[in-house]
């Protein structure tokens, strides 16, 4: 982490970058949740991956034992640079109080956080990295044409299993989140046909499980998408030299100084077979 500041006083000191910065980034990034995050100071993030595993066969005692190589290959996820800048006045800066740093990072987070969504949920980003939407080789479920139960969530868990992957959660859009919210149990009038068929997580009651699986909502999910994701199975890349700088030049005039952030983020999906997407067609 690095902060340096030319023509003003620094508002962050070093330390507080990534607390300030990056913790709340991931923290508020939906797709930060589902992937794993993998810190580096290489310039690029190169992921290993098995493309066939050695093959062990029954052999008698004293026998010979017949070898089989292990095909291995990687996936080179490249970095692309996540920048925000953002003008302060003199007299914000020139408080010293912990609130001035903690408005100027929450800010930046959240919008770096809605980037890196859209990145991640989207299909391909000028000058950025192409997300789930742009992935060939992902497998498909139909939901058909209206939600009316649960079958194609474990469907597309079923369909992950198939490859060797573990669906660790679900990612729809608000409007297709309120829809399963709304499904009843049955349509058949009884005792229980007023019951939400989706029950929250006993342990987050502001959430929602579906067959044990967590289901999150952002609105960079495209309308009528639901992804099931495989936690180890996608990868998000973040380097190491995160920065912050402050330049009061730029806005002389303003009495002001503009803060710069640059955060270089890279997205990998090493095994596309393992993301399962969950299509409505109305």
């Amino acid at each position: 982490m690095a902060l340096s500041t030319t023509n003003s006083g620094a508002i962050l000191k070093p330390e507080a970058v990534d607390e300030l910065l990056v913790i709340p980034t991931l923290a508020q990034s939906v797709a930060a949740q589902v992937a794993k995050v993998i810190h580096t100071s290489a310039s690029s993030l190169r992921l290993p991956i098995v493309a066939a595993d050695p093959s062990a066969a029954w052999t008698a005692e004293g026998a010979e034992i017949a070898v089989s190589d292990q095909d291995l290959d990687e996936v080179a996820v490249p970095f692309y640079a996540l920048k925000g800048l953002t003008v302060v006045s003199n007299e914000l800066i020139a408080d010293s109080s912990p609130e001035a740093s903690q408005l100027v990072g929450e800010g930046l987070a959240r919008d770096a956080a809605k980037k890196l969504d859209a990145a991640f949920f989207g299909t391909t980003v000028t000058n950025g990295p192409s997300g789930l939407g742009a992935l060939s080789g992902v497998q498909s479920v139909d939901a058909g044409d209206v939600l009316l139960d649960l079958d194609a969530f474990h469907t597309a868990i079923s369909k992950a299993q198939d490859v060797g992957a573990t669906v660790a959660a679900f990612v729809t859009n608000p409007a297709t989140a309120l829809e399963l919210a709304l499904v009843k149990r049955s349509s058949t009038p009884t005792d229980y046909s007023n019951e939400n068929l989706l029950q929250p997580d006993p342990h987050s009651p502001l959430k929602w499980v579906i067959a044990g699986v967590p289901l999150l909502v952002s609105s960079a999910v495209a309308a009528n998408t639901i992804w099931a994701i495989p936690f180890q199975r996608t990868v998000i890349g973040l380097r190491k030299n995160v920065e912050v700088v402050s330049d009061a030049s730029a806005y002389f005039s303003k009495d002001s100084t503009a803060i710069r952030s640059v955060m270089r983020v890279g997205i990998g999906f090493p095994h596309a077979e393992a993301v399962v997407k969950i299509q409505v067609t109305p």
